[in-house]
């Protein structure tokens, strides 16, 4: 039952929350000691946050998951953790997260409580609505930037939230894409609003998207107040490593699907995973010259 429940909590898609921690690096106050302090108590409470909207989603959504080819192997779907185990466990990391988020204070809490009221809406409503779906699900990426931000007491830049938003739709929209595809006619059966989206309809909004997170991304990199704040003009030079890795997923997920959503799969993609450690780590050396 341990193991279950360790699943349930997804930490691979942990990962996601490393959008918590954008402020900090671009804010250029990764070598302060405090806002590090509180920067990593975010990410470990954004974390905990995630993990219990997990939980609550695959409890409301278990007898749908049961006719999915890959989501009716999850935990509780499955049966191998029981139904209150699960909602234990989400209103204890719920709690958790609430109370350690009273620490990093008020503007902090705001953006955690909006990120859980967000999640519980989604789950109840907006995740049946054409559109919207994607659009609240790229929202909550963008309140883990508010939330990072919230943390060390920087003001979030304009660019970083476009940049999020952009990125984080498009990675919405490419898993909608990739379940439409792998379900086909029993979409609709798994989940009604899969029924409003077709793979065409999908392949122009990623079209879309992927256009305005490169041309955001480009902007940001040349903008005359990221050049001052960050104090280099160099940051144009890691743009073809964020267009290898946007290429790579995109091809991952046009030429390689399979049963795993795309956002699962480029974290075991050893050239994505290349590419991107690559892309940190010629950030942190044209900002702080480490």
């Amino acid at each position: 039952m341990l193991s279950a429940l360790v699943r349930s909590l997804r930490p691979a898609q942990w990962v996601k929350n490393l959008f918590v921690l954008a402020p900090l690096v671009f804010a250029h106050r990764l070598e302060d000691p405090e806002p590090l302090r509180r920067a990593a108590l975010a990410f470990a409470i954004f974390c905990a946050a995630s993990s219990a909207v997990y939980l609550f989603n695959d409890l409301r959504d278990r007898e749908a998951d049961r006719l999915h080819p890959v989501k009716a192997r999850r935990p509780i779907a499955s049966g191998a953790l029981p139904a209150a185990v699960a909602y234990g466990a989400a209103l204890v990391l719920a709690g958790g997260a609430l109370a350690g988020a009273l620490a990093l204070g008020h503007p902090f809490m705001l953006a955690l409580g909006g990120y859980l009221a967000l999640n519980l809406l989604y789950s109840a409503a907006l995740k049946h609505i054409v559109i919207l779906d994607v659009m609240s699900i790229a929202a909550g990426f963008v309140l883990r930037v508010l939330g990072g931000a919230a943390a060390i007491g920087v003001a979030v830049s304009s660019w970083l939230v476009l940049c999020g938003t952009f990125l984080a739709l498009f990675l919405a929209f490419s898993k909608r894409r990739h379940e439409v595809m792998l379900l086909s006619d029993d979409a609709k059966a798994q989940r009604k609003v899969l029924a409003e989206y077709s793979p065409v309809f999908l392949d122009q909004m990623i079209n879309v998207v992927t256009a305005s997170t490169l041309i955001s991304y480009a902007l940001y990199t040349v903008a005359p107040e990221t050049t001052e704040r960050l104090g280099t003009r160099h940051l144009i030079w890691t743009l073809p490593l964020v267009l290898f890795g946007i290429f790579r997923f995109l091809y991952l997920l046009y030429q390689h699907p399979g049963e795993r959503n795309p956002t699962e799969t480029i974290l075991t993609d050893a050239p994505f995973v290349a590419n991107m450690a690559l892309w940190g780590l010629l950030v942190l050396v044209l900002i702080y010259g480490v």
